[in-house]
């Protein structure tokens, strides 16, 4: 292939300022660049790189990058729209896995992160060439290179050799590594929303003359709020639009706006951003609809080639309520409250509904942004401000499809510490999937995974926008319960039982009350009311009893919320008592407090007093569900992070080994035979039933006496082709098998049934009694591994008794895949029965965890039945099926914008 028709996507990423910038691999063509680069370079930036001042080292290092495909020689360029403005380069030593590195940046782009940026995809390419280990070699006077080295998170050693320092740098990966990148990700990419969310002056392209332009609508809305910025319009034939003035064209703006709008006919789109572009605009929001995949590419193109972050296309525009912006950018009909909830949606009606329902709670936002067809800003670069900006408590999304999932779970993970953040959880059925899929062309994913991401995460998922706001309503009222034991307080017991039975239906528990609260309670209530769980204060309760009887209630330590159901009484109009002042909060409340009016119209309001608010539902499901979510966050705060343990004995490079060769011999992937099943468990140390491989019934015979001889126990005898997944169903497997004759007449038995089919049977013995599990991995196109473990044997599927976490696995959700199935309690011991050895469980999960994590070419890996015996130190995979394809997984954590 020509150099003309081969020239490398660069991939786009985020300097330290927001700015971006693009890195790719050297190519031939590369020289005269280099050679610029070096030439506009300073003499003293030359001698620290070449520890010589001379041009002649840049020359060298020009012939040197454009030599590529050298075996054993990497280098990656980065690019500034046009121009190169760092090198870093590495070449094996005489061991292969360690490397020797070089990196230079232009003598104005120092301290703006390219040179880290360019050691992190470095690493990133020499991990996958077998690099183990950097050197470098710098002048003991080069502070900054010095500390970029040391402040990579990469274990860093350093030697001094009179004026110069020796680095070794150690490529392996870990959580200080990936804590650290996660940290320049987030000031690269809090900068570059400044623009967009923070900007000093906006341009609205395509404000029409017609009142019902999109456009016109978006300009209008601007004016409305009160932007505090400079407010600009281009339209080639108006002087003014909404008494903004407007221009022919981008260019001829007066002066360059951080913020472009676009409400343009999709053809047009791809021109003005280009426009746009070219005249330094930082940031874009495109609202137009229709862009075909041509057009897509162009738009996305024209905004990386000049490093514009962009909102859309297909949105409904941002709006900030920030006093010093006073930022509405939405043709929505109506503008946020300004508040402290952050709001991301990727549909523009379920953005109007929940700016909609957060107005009528009277629960302000500090941030909307339309995502619509997402081809850049993400909840991910969200969520990432909202951490930092100083005003949002409370995070809302909506997100149809993840663009980088794992990225986005260490993400959520660490703003679900400082705030809540509460999404929906789209496209649980087909039908959802396939809308979704429609609007944002994403792949669907499975509702198992995304649960699996929202409970690693801490993100409290709801099953609706009524749900959401339901739950925000609460979150953003009450204190969180510590536990989920709930009072019930009701000036009807009709009312109160169906409140209780809500609760006990969403997980909560309503418990007996104490002996001494009861009497408390009965001090209070008047006679006839009942101090029990839930307490029915009759009707004859006014609003000074029941509030009493709440003070009582959240002061006790024995139940964790309040929920007060009432309902209008003849009793309460004649004595003008008004119960639900009983709830309005007083600020000292410990515990939450919440209601359910039953006549009231609206799903979900707030009582407001001075002391607080408390919401208010309609329903006791609403409020159940809603405590029950503030209950789940409650507990996942309370648990620590968890570490991601490094299972010893593990060999990935023989695993690799196993799978290379299988792929070899079939392209296409498949299913593996079981001697290469058992050498990747091997590899990581999954622990095996013992077995042997027969072709003929001799080598059968011979199996079962080695493995079970005479009288010493029975065997199994299970058939084999590639692709047989359930043998069970198919009569694959003969058991308890003993004595020469049975082995025979059951080897026969298999060749007679299946033919030419069979390629030969596994031998194994019997084991022993106790319980089968099942424990799994499933590589997802988009969410990386996923692990699955619940109760195994041949009635999985139908009993579908299951958790599921994503890889890689904290010792936390290890925790959580043991304890989350139905069948959890057999294995901490349940009727006599003995424990079973958890610690050998976990483990197992731990491995099968590296495994898949290693090795993404591992489709499926399914260990069923997974024996594990009560009162004793063993976990056995007893059968194990694995599937590859080619393919290769991009580190989730590697720095770039999509």
């Amino acid at each position: 292939m020509t150099e003309t028709t081969h020239r490398p996507d660069p991939v786009h990423v985020l300097l330290a300022d927001g700015r971006t910038a693009g890195i790719r691999p050297a190519r031939p063509g590369d020289h005269d660049d280099v050679l610029r680069f070096y030439d506009g370079m300073s003499g003293a930036n030359l001698r620290l790189r070449f520890f010589a001042a001379g041009r002649r080292s840049g020359r060298q290092a020009a012939d040197r990058v454009a030599r590529t495909g050298r075996e054993g020689y990497r280098a990656l360029l980065a690019y500034h729209e046009d121009t190169l403005i760092g090198i870093a380069e590495y070449e094996r030593l005489a061991t292969p896995a360690v490397a020797e590195i070089s990196l230079a940046v232009a003598d104005d782009f120092h301290h703006h992160g390219v040179g880290t940026l360019l050691l992190e995809h470095l690493v990133h390419a020499a991990r996958r060439d077998g690099v183990t280990t950097f050197t470098a070699e710098a002048l003991a006077e080069n502070a900054e290179v010095l500390k970029v080295f040391a402040d990579l998170g990469l274990h860093t050693t350093r030697r001094l050799e009179g004026t110069e320092v020796r680095c070794t740098i150690a490529l392996e990966s870990d959580e200080t590594y990936l804590s650290a990148v996660d940290e320049r990700a987030r000031t690269a990419d809090t900068a570059s929303m400044v623009p967009l969310l923070r900007p000093r002056s906006v341009v609205v392209v395509g404000a029409g003359r017609n009142p019902g332009s999109v456009g016109r609508a978006v300009l209008k809305n601007l004016r409305r709020a009160g932007f505090t910025g400079r407010l600009m319009a281009v339209h080639p034939q108006v002087r003014a639009i909404e008494h903004v003035p407007c221009h022919p064209s981008v260019a001829a703006l007066p002066e360059v706006p951080e913020l472009a709008v676009l409400a343009l006919p999709a053809a047009a789109v791809a021109d003005a951003a280009e426009e746009c572009g070219a005249a330094g605009v930082r940031a874009m929001v495109v609202l137009s609809a229709g862009l075909d995949a041509g057009q897509g590419a162009a738009l996305l193109a024209a905004c990386r080639r000049h490093g514009i972050r962009l909102v859309g296309p297909n949105c409904l525009g941002i709006a900030t309520t920030e006093e010093t912006v006073r930022l509405d950018a939405t043709f929505a009909a109506h503008r946020p409250l300004p508040g402290s909830a952050g709001v991301a949606v990727q549909s523009g009606g379920v953005g109007i509904a929940l700016l909609g329902g957060l107005s009528r709670l009277g629960i302000g936002v500090s941030t909307f942004v339309s995502l619509g067809d997402k081809y850049d800003v993400s909840g991910n670069d969200l969520l990432q401000w909202w951490e930092s900006d100083g005003t949002t408590d409370l995070a809302l999304l909506h997100l149809e499809s993840f663009g980088n999932p794992r990225a986005f779970s260490r993400t959520a993970r660490r703003v679900a510490r400082k705030m809540p953040v509460l999404t929906v959880d789209a496209g649980r059925s087909e039908a959802g999937r396939r809308a979704a899929a429609s609007h944002t062309a994403a792949a669907a994913t499975p509702t198992v995974t995304r649960q699996a991401l929202f409970a690693q995460a801490g993100i409290t998922a709801t099953r609706s926008v009524r749900e959401l706001l339901d739950t925000a309503a609460l979150m953003h009222t009450q204190p969180l319960p510590a536990g989920t034991r709930v009072a019930v307080v009701s000036n009807a017991g009709g009312a109160a039982v169906i409140t209780a039975d809500a609760c006990v239906d969403a997980g909560l528990t309503v418990p007996e009350l104490p002996a001494d609260l009861v009497a408390d309670l009965r001090a209070v209530l008047p006679a006839g009311a009942s101090a029990a769980n839930p307490v029915d204060a009759t009707a004859a309760a006014g609003d000074g009893a029941l509030r009493a009887c709440v003070d009582r209630l959240t002061r006790h330590g024995a139940v964790d919320a309040v929920l007060v159901t009432l309902v209008p009484t003849a009793l309460a109009e004649a004595t003008g008592d008004d119960p639900a002042r009983a709830l309005t909060r007083r600020g000292l409340e410990p515990r939450p407090v919440a209601a359910v009016l039953l006549d009231q119209p609206d799903s979900v309001r707030l009582l407001h007093s001075a002391g607080g608010d408390v919401p208010a539902y309609a329903d006791p499901r609403s409020a159940a569900r809603a405590l029950a979510h503030a209950a789940d966050r409650s507990r996942w705060l309370a648990q620590p992070a968890g570490t991601v343990p490094e299972p010893g004995g593990t060999d990935p490079g023989a695993a690799r080994a196993v799978v290379d060769a299988y792929l070899g011999e079939h392209p296409d992937g498949g299913w593996l035979d079981p001697g290469r099943c058992a050498a990747l468990l091997d590899a990581y140390g999954i622990p095996q039933q013992p077995w042997e491989w027969a072709t003929t019934e001799d080598e059968a015979v011979a199996a079962a006496e080695r493995l079970a001889p005479a009288g010493a126990g029975r065997v199994a005898l299970k058939a084999h082709w590639p692709g047989l997944l359930h043998k069970s169903e198919q009569g694959a497997v003969l058991l308890d098998l003993t004595g020469h004759g049975e082995v025979r007449a059951a080897y026969r038995d298999l060749a007679a049934r299946f033919g030419d089919v069979l390629t030969g049977v596994v031998v194994q013995p019997m084991a022993p009694r106790g319980l089968e599990l099942v424990a799994g991995a499933v590589q997802d196109d988009v969410f990386g591994p996923l692990v699955l473990f619940g109760l195994g044997g041949t009635s999985t599927e139908l009993l579908a008794d299951h958790a599921a976490r994503l890889a890689p696995l904290t010792d936390r959700d290890v925790q959580e895949l043991i304890t989350t199935p139905r069948c959890a309690p057999l294995l901490f011991g349940y009727r006599g029965a003995g424990p079973v050895d958890l610690e050998g469980l976990e483990q197992l999960l731990h491995r099968l965890s590296a495994l898949a994590g290693d090795l993404p070419q591992l489709a499926e890996v399914d260990l069923n039945p997974v024996l594990a015996e009560a009162d004793a130190d063993a976990v056995t995979a007893l059968d194990a099926r694995i599937r590859v394809r080619p393919r290769r997984d991009p580190d989730p954590y590697l720095r770039r914008l999509r």
